[in-house]
């Protein structure tokens, strides 16, 4: 299925060329591109040709793999919401650096854990975890879309599953690589792509800000990252790439901000009334659009609802309004792949207007709740940390949880 409105450049390589397809009818996938001095070079993943920029070597990202990655989020909430007894199957499709799962583990015997993720460092760090617990641990590597057939690969037939845990958007163990090139407070090649080198001709967010067209660039940045300024940013960089081709993280970072005045850099705040940089929205538009992380939800919530067995539990954690919901609607029953009616700029504009409605909607829904044809909510509001919780691990702040049960 594809989601209509959120995946409408829904990234593809084949025989070695990137092809955007259509889903929007607004959007011409023709116009996408500009014309390049080198167009041979669009899914290199290289963006540079003036100054050479190195990647980090080998041993940094092995010695990441042996540090603890992060802080789970909601760990006991999860924990208690899963409900896993022991000898159950727990498939966590997000294993990232583990926290939900290790906790599993160790609390509940006899558990077998099914964990997927589509990224070969977290992938590694299963395998460790698999060596840890013989028997228990069944590691696997794929995207949310290729996981139907993966699963079924390890004999999990349909309704075998008895809890499942997705955790949606970029890890804490990603951001703080500086050679993932996801965070823009760290210098690092402009890369974001979750599956790492898997797939060489996948392009990198580098070849998204130098190849795709202004307008084309504006419409990802609105719909993406919901940003207002899109097509002040969209300007900055078309500009910017005009001179020298944008290769590095702090590089756009700092277009995007010279795009502003001084005073407008950390005008914004995040939920702790920390500031936040003008340009964190792009870049948060720039991997989801880069991974194509709203379809592949999407398909994460499908490839769940067919392997959870009645009476199953899924937890599904989301950290920005645009996975939320999606994950909201999914469990509702909607149809996500409704005929879009607005173009891209359109939507992220009425996406803005209707989020203090959704809010007011869900203190409406606590009264009743929903209850669609293969979920029911467990609560009818959803589940957000504690203060205490985010002021011990300030990335918790955005989180939000939903949780239902298989009908």
């Amino acid at each position: 299925m594809v989601l209509s409105g959120h995946g409408s450049l829904v990234q593809l390589c084949q025989a070695g060329r990137l092809v955007w397809r259509e889903v929007s009818s607004n959007f011409s996938p023709r116009r996408c591109w500009r014309k390049l001095q080198q167009p041979q070079r669009l899914c290199s993943g290289s963006a540079s040709s003036g100054p050479v920029w190195h990647r980090g070597n080998s041993e940094q990202s092995s010695t990441h793999t042996q540090r603890v990655p992060h802080t789970p989020v909601l760990l006991n909430e999860v924990l208690q919401y899963l409900n896993i007894q022991p000898g159950q199957v727990f498939l966590d499709l997000t294993f990232g650096g583990g926290g939900h799962s290790k906790a599993l583990l160790k609390s509940v015997p006899g558990v077998t854990l099914v964990a997927a993720d589509r990224d070969p460092v977290a992938f590694q760090l299963a395998q460790q975890l698999a060596e840890e617990h013989p028997g228990r641990v069944k590691p696997v590597l794929g995207r949310f879309s290729e996981l139907s057939g993966l699963l079924a690969g390890l004999g999990l037939a349909k309704g075998s599953v008895d809890a499942a845990l997705l955790d949606a958007g970029c890890s804490s163990m990603q951001m703080d690589t500086a050679d993932r090139g996801f965070s823009l407070s760290k210098d690092g090649p402009l890369d974001m792509r979750m599956d790492g080198d898997r797939y060489p001709g996948m392009p990198r967010a580098a070849d998204a800000v130098n190849a795709l067209d202004q307008q084309a660039l504006a419409s990802v940045l609105a719909a993406y990252g919901e940003e207002r300024r899109a097509g002040k940013i969209a300007a900055a960089i078309a500009r910017a790439r005009s001179i020298q081709p944008i290769a590095r993280t702090q590089q756009l970072a700092s277009i995007v901000a010279g795009a502003f005045s001084d005073s407008a850099l950390y005008s914004r705040r995040d939920r702790l009334q920390r500031p936040s940089h003008i340009a964190t929205k792009t870049f948060q538009a720039l991997r989801v659009f880069v991974n194509d992380e709203l379809n592949e939800l999407v398909a994460g919530l499908e490839a769940a609802q067919l392997v959870l067995r009645p009476g199953g539990r899924l937890c599904v954690l989301t950290f920005h309004s645009l996975e939320d919901r999606i994950a909201k609607r999914f469990l509702r029953g909607e149809d996500l792949s409704a005929p879009p009616r607005r173009n891209l700029r359109q939507w992220a504009r009425d996406q803005r207007r209707k989020a203090e409605e959704e809010e007011e909607e869900e203190e409406d829904e606590a009264e009743t709740g929903r209850v669609s044809r293969y979920w029911t909510s467990l609560e009818k509001k959803v589940v957000v940390p504690s203060e205490e919780e985010v002021r011990e691990n300030p990335r918790a702040r955005s989180a939000k949880l939903r949780v239902a049960v298989r009908r």
